[in-house]
């Protein structure tokens, strides 16, 4: 039982036989079907039933010499809005099976971001064609959440807000210069890290820690692609899934200026979501690389 089949409204699902039965459901009443070959040159399909406009289970697998579907592997997937990230994108296989993680140096985060790659079989076809991605695809994001809380936002005036984003826009010349090898721009970083290492150890002994750090993304468990987040929410859904009446919200949240959408079960989000209020919670990191015709 994939434990993120929560997150998109399928709680009460919690037997092999209630998963087969809803596997074979989106076999046999696909919204979407994929092939390609993979990288042993075999069939690849990829099959993905929605539940609603965003969220839907994709299985993967290849068809028998009889027609029947033999499923390799499945997840549920959640479809985000709006283009999250532009930067340059490295596809690495996983271990267990045809199933891939994308990977990118996204300076906004100073961490390597890794996701789980939704559209698998775009990706091999046009690794067929290209033989490598192309240097201006875009990446769509999109998280799931098995639980997460609404916090207050931080009070600022105006002056704090340009001066924030100053600051941001300066470390992000820096943490680029670095990754080009400049030893002063490291330096600047390096001291930068360390004054504001000491004002957080400071201000902390007096004051709420989340009163002091507005926004973070770090990576969480052993999972390469799984982060501890806290984000601005920028925009709220509220749907549906058409098969069990579980009700999602969609968080859109803006994240160390990495904006993307969250889909989290209602019932796992503790506080009422409002824009400008802030996400703090573990996601599962997905993302839907976008290639040119």
């Amino acid at each position: 039982m994939h434990r993120f089949l929560r997150a998109i409204g399928f709680s009460n699902f919690k037997n092999k036989k209630q998963l087969d039965e809803l596997i074979k459901d989106v076999i046999t009443h696909s919204d979407a079907e994929k092939i390609a070959i993979d990288s042993e040159e075999n069939e690849f399909s990829q099959i993905t039933h929605m539940f609603n406009s965003f969220c839907g289970i994709t299985v993967c697998g290849e068809y028998q010499d009889d027609n029947s579907f033999y499923m390799d592997y499945f997840y549920p997937v959640f479809y985000g809005e709006g283009i999250s990230t532009d930067e340059q994108i490295e596809i690495e296989r996983h271990m267990e099976n045809e199933s891939y993680a994308g990977v990118c140096d996204e300076m906004r985060l100073g961490v390597t971001l890794i996701f789980y790659l939704q559209n698998v079989a775009d990706y091999l076809n046009h690794k067929m064609i290209y033989g490598t991605i192309c240097q201006n695809v875009t990446t769509t994001l999109s998280a799931l959440s098995l639980g997460g809380k609404i916090l207050l936002p931080i009070g600022k005036n105006e002056s704090q807000i340009r001066n924030t984003e100053q600051n941001r826009q300066n470390r992000n010349h820096l943490i680029a210069a670095a990754r080009d090898g400049d030893e002063d721009a490291i330096e600047s970083l390096t001291l930068e890290d360390i004054d504001l290492y000491s004002m957080v150890t400071r201000r902390v002994e007096k004051e709420d820690i989340f009163s002091i750090v507005e926004s973070y993304f770090m990576p969480y468990g052993i999972d390469s692609d799984q982060y501890s987040i806290l984000g601005q929410i920028l925009e709220i859904k509220l749907i549906q899934n058409e098969l069990t009446k579980e009700n999602m919200y969609i968080l859109k949240v803006n994240s160390n200026d990495l904006m993307f959408d969250i889909c989290i079960n209602k019932q796992d989000l503790f506080g009422e979501p409002e824009i400008g209020r802030r996400f703090k919670g573990n996601i599962w990191m997905q993302g839907k690389i976008n290639f040119l015709d």
